[in-house]
């Protein structure tokens, strides 16, 4: 994983594929910024054994303004930001239902977390990277927005926004050498899916295994290489582009 020394902001870093990153890329060398509305002292304590560094910050992916303070963070501590890993979402908090019987709060707050939130950061995030040259960002989308997972229109319309927005960011920000991808992930064995799927979460989790070609459920930590390669030099000529991480499920 060829991110020594690259500074990371990473959104949604108090637990699950945030911290998971977060503590691996820390061990890699990099230089972290944990950020999320939630204390991020566990991640922060899980990273500091490593040769990187890794502080956190506070961030409501909503609100703008904490978006440019928690860049703010990065810009202080390490004089740069390298790269933006867009983790944050709302999953758990969300019901799954039929769509008509969706509430309109939910479906609502499921596109500002899950697609504002995205544009927040970005807008935050971009200057300083064409500051330092180029930079990369990482979108965090779902397999449900390529399969179409029933019963979570919300969620999926969401993850599909961020699909489109990793495109068109990606042909806008090229000229800046700012390379912009996703990750989509089958379901992942997080804190998030077991509050989502509640008492059934174990048999979903069975169900997805059955439509993968490698028969597993992610663990967090199984997103952090690709995650980590689309930081890193290795992948400087990858833009714009949806990479799986699903265990076969999808094929594209």
């Amino acid at each position: 994983m060829d991110i020594d020394g690259k500074v990371i902001l990473i959104t949604g870093a108090a637990r699950g594929i945030g911290q998971a990153c977060a503590q691996i890329f820390a061990a890699a060398g990099a230089k972290v910024v944990a950020a999320d509305l939630n204390d991020c002292a566990e991640t922060v304590a899980l990273g500091r054994d490593g040769p990187g560094s890794i502080i956190a910050a506070h961030l409501d992916v909503t609100d703008a303004q904490s978006a440019q303070e928690a860049v703010a963070v990065a810009v202080s501590h390490f004089s740069r930001l390298d790269a933006l890993v867009n983790n944050a979402a709302l999953y758990g908090g969300l019901k799954s239902s039929r769509f008509e019987n969706l509430r309109e709060a939910d479906w609502d707050a499921a596109m500002t977390v899950n697609v504002k939130g995205i544009w927040n950061c970005c807008k935050a995030a971009v200057p300083e990277m064409r500051k330092a040259g180029g930079g990369s960002i990482i979108n965090i989308s779902s397999m449900s927005a390529t399969y179409g997972t029933p019963f979570m229109l919300h969620y999926v319309t969401s993850k599909s926004a961020v699909l489109g927005m990793t495109r068109g960011l990606a042909r806008e920000l090229g000229r800046d050498n700012i390379r912009v991808n996703t990750v989509a992930p089958t379901a992942v064995t997080t804190e998030g899916t077991k509050e989502f799927f509640g008492d059934k979460s174990d048999r979903a989790l069975e169900q997805v295994k059955t439509i993968q070609a490698l028969q597993g459920n992610l663990d967090p930590s199984d997103l952090a290489g690709t995650i980590g390669w689309l930081i890193g030099d290795g992948s400087r000529f990858v833009t714009g582009q949806t990479i799986s991480v699903d265990g076969g499920a999808v094929m594209l």
